[in-house]
């Protein structure tokens, strides 16, 4: 129902009607006058998928607008109140999978604090929220995805991916300390509310004792960096490691040469780095380094399979043959992670389908 810029309300009401008996996954991104009440047409059916764009939500009745068969929720650039929120939650006893992207919420809390909670939710992915605070009580929640917004949630994590999020690492580390089976740690392009916190690489060692996947890129300081490096645990159980970096300097090459001590057991190594199109002859100078570093790196630790994907728009680069190395250029620009601006709703759509398809509740963003 996408790419019209209106519809009449009585032709969508009355398909919905029409089919509403053996829907199982609905994509609702549609602008209709009056507005259409979803919830009151589709409740007590058999849906499965709801994903919702850019429509308001008001006037939720859980005992009316009940969706009992509900496992995935969708909704993105929705208008909707903090109350109505919980409610609709309420109304999904068999929710295990939520994504809130970008939506316009009406808080009644004077501190702007927004407070949910569903037992059976075992993933959430939350993208641009603007409120003050935001706590989710989950007792099955197993993974979570950030992007620029924040969240308090408790433990049974099993996968935590971060992305464009301005942390205290204390804080952040509180959220997620209880989450001792955490397989996967992705903070990508974070940044620090103070300016001398570092991501601890030793308390991560300690406390994710079966964490196998680690993924950092944020800004190398000198000083800063090498407190982050402090400590003798090993990640014993890493086996693949992404590192990447927004601005490259002289500290990254021995960031990811302290890293790789720490990973006894890894396997595969990816290099992400954003290239620019002008550069100075110090900046090319600092690739040289780099690469020469990388080199170095390679002949030491010949079981890492180690591939670089260096992104730009206009950007050319050669491949390196070898038994353990593979350099990968994307020549299309950032990934989808790493662009500008807000998922459209065919991103949704397409998470959904393949969570559907896999039969996995959990929506993550492709590379």
């Amino acid at each position: 129902m996408a790419g019209v810029d209106e519809f009449n309300a009585a032709t969508v009401i009355a398909w919905l009607m029409y089919t509403r008996g053996t829907l199982r996954r609905l994509f609702y991104n549609v602008r209709t006058s009056p507005n259409v009440n979803i919830l009151e047409i589709c409740g007590r059916q058999k849906l499965e998928i709801l994903a919702v764009a850019h429509s308001s939500i008001s006037g939720v009745e859980p005992n009316f607008q009940r969706f009992p068969c509900l496992k995935s929720l969708s909704l993105s650039y929705v208008s909707i109140s903090d109350l109505d929120l919980r409610l609709f939650l309420t109304a999904c006893p068999k929710l295990e999978c939520l994504e809130l992207v970008d939506p316009e919420i009406a808080i009644s809390d004077a501190q702007m604090t927004l407070e949910l909670s569903s037992p059976t939710l075992k993933s959430i992915y939350v993208e641009a929220i603007s409120l003050d605070r935001f706590m989710l009580e989950a007792d099955s929640i197993e993974r979570l995805h950030l992007r620029d917004c924040s969240l308090e949630i408790v433990d049974n994590l099993e996968v935590v991916d971060v992305s464009s999020y301005a942390i205290f690492w204390t804080k952040f580390y509180q959220v997620i300390s209880k989450s001792s089976k955490l397989r996967k740690l992705r903070l990508w392009d974070v940044t620090f509310d103070d300016e001398y916190e570092v991501i601890d690489l030793e308390t991560i060692a300690v406390c994710f004792p079966q964490l196998n996947h680690l993924s950092l890129r944020y800004k190398l300081r000198n000083g800063v960096m090498h407190y982050g490096l402090q400590g003798s645990s090993n990640l014993e159980n890493v086996t693949v490691l992404e590192l990447g970096w927004t601005v490259i300097n002289n500290f990254f090459s021995h960031w990811v040469e302290e890293l790789l001590k720490r990973c006894p057991n890894l396997r595969k190594m990816i290099i992400f780095g954003v290239v620019s199109e002008a550069k100075s002859h110090k900046e090319y100078q600092i690739l040289a380094n780099f690469t020469s570093s990388m080199v170095q790196l390679m002949r030491k630790y010949i079981h890492v399979e180690v591939q670089f994907e260096y992104k730009k728009k206009k950007f050319s680069t050669t491949f390196l043959n070898s038994s353990s190395v593979s350099v990968v250029a994307d020549i299309q620009g950032l990934p989808a992670t790493d662009r500008d601006g807000k998922s459209d709703f065919s991103d949704c759509r397409e998470r959904i389908n393949r969570i559907a398809d896999s039969g996995h509740p959990a929506p993550t963003h492709q590379r």
